[in-house]
């Protein structure tokens, strides 16, 4: 139980620390930065997958299958925002 809650503990401060930065971009680096962070989040989808393959307790595996979910989206989401980026530079033929 003692670590489940340092392992929350570490998990809110991450989300606290993560919406402060996020919210200190300024807009015209948010694209180029969201095409970066798509290697982290291929990152997390692996720890999520290797989080849900250990399937020790429901908790892990329901945790393992939500960070999979979002950090598939955040992928997805990222190589589209960047695919719609670089067409806007392409020349019209």
């Amino acid at each position: 139980m003692g670590n489940t809650v340092g392992l929350i503990t570490v998990f809110v401060l991450a989300v606290f620390v993560g919406f402060e930065v996020i919210t200190k971009v300024p807009p015209i680096l948010h694209t180029p930065l969201m095409s970066g962070s798509n290697a982290i989040s291929g990152i997390t989808v692996i720890g999520a997958l290797l989080a849900l393959s250990a399937g020790e307790s429901t908790f892990t595996t329901v945790l393992g299958f939500t960070a999979l979910i979002f950090a598939t989206i955040n992928v997805v989401g990222g190589f589209l925002v960047t695919h719609r980026m670089l067409k806007k530079f392409r020349k019209e033929q």
